[in-house]
């Protein structure tokens, strides 16, 4: 168990002792007694979250909409700022799944999602709420994350893989940070752009230029907050200047770089995913 301080605020943090047997789910536990309204960063990855504690985490919605309870968000989730999450003795497992393999393990597309927030017992069904109730009956954060990684497996291997080429495209985006160009990954897998475009839509729920846009600002948003100045986070990160990195973390979070890398969003994924 690690501790992450947020203001006056203790995060309770839990890490598997060990990686997911299936490549691309990767998850950490929290425990936090007040979360205050705290906003949603976008990320690359289709985001499960499990909670189970005697307190519920709140979604609110700039549209003034709240979602409580299992959710799934898919990638992306909280563009503009508009989405900050909130509760009281909140204890939740939270899993990020590569779109890759999201579409196996969600039994849908991510693009069904379409950007959105939804109740797992959509997906999920009778597993959602089973799942609710193991984890809030197991001894140890290491039992919940055993009962999460059997269930993502299960349903993984039940599932229905991507296209090669799509993933192939998908791998290509993220070691190269978002920077790859859209016709040379094409080119690389044989197919056409409209072709890649219409696939990777469909298959991983948005499409290849955004996720390419989303990945850089990614890499940028955690250069930040590791204390590097915008000017040198611009430079080598594929912005043209450090204005079009300000524009892209505005459009992305609704704030500026300087209050980005006070995130704890953020700044708690060196303690929760580490090496990520």
């Amino acid at each position: 168990m690690h501790t992450f301080m947020h203001g006056t605020t203790a995060w309770d943090v839990a890490r598997p002792q060990r990686p997911s047997r299936v490549a691309g789910v990767t998850m950490a536990g929290f425990g936090v007694h007040d979360l205050d309204a705290l906003r949603m960063v976008p990320h690359p990855a289709v985001t499960l979250l499990l909670e189970f504690g005697a307190g519920t985490p709140v979604l609110d919605r700039a549209t003034g909409e709240q979602q409580r309870g299992c959710l799934v968000a898919g990638p992306g989730l909280g563009s503009g700022g508009a989405v900050r999450v909130r509760g009281r003795d909140v204890e939740c497992v939270q899993v990020r799944l590569s779109p890759v393999i999201a579409r196996a393990v969600l039994g849908v597309p991510p693009s069904e999602l379409d950007g959105a927030v939804v109740p797992l017992d959509a997906l999920w069904g009778r597993d959602a709420s089973r799942i609710r109730e193991q984890l809030g009956e197991a001894p140890s954060w290491q039992a919940r994350f055993a009962l999460a990684e059997a269930l993502i497996t299960r349903r993984y291997a039940a599932g229905s893989p991507v296209d090669p080429e799509v993933a192939r495209a998908w791998r290509r985006l993220t070691d190269g940070h978002g920077l790859p160009r859209i016709e040379e990954l094409a080119a690389e897998v044989g197919w056409s752009r409209k072709r890649l475009w219409s696939r990777f839509r469909s298959q991983l729920g948005l499409p290849p230029k955004r996720a390419a846009t989303l990945l850089r600002f990614d890499h940028a948003a955690h250069r930040l907050v590791a204390g590097e100045g915008p000017a040198r986070v611009a430079a080598d990160t594929g912005y043209a200047d450090q204005s079009h990195l300000h524009r892209d973390v505005m459009a992305f979070t609704g704030a500026t770089p300087a209050a980005l890398a006070g995130e704890p969003f953020l700044a708690v994924d060196d303690i929760a995913w580490p090496g990520r």
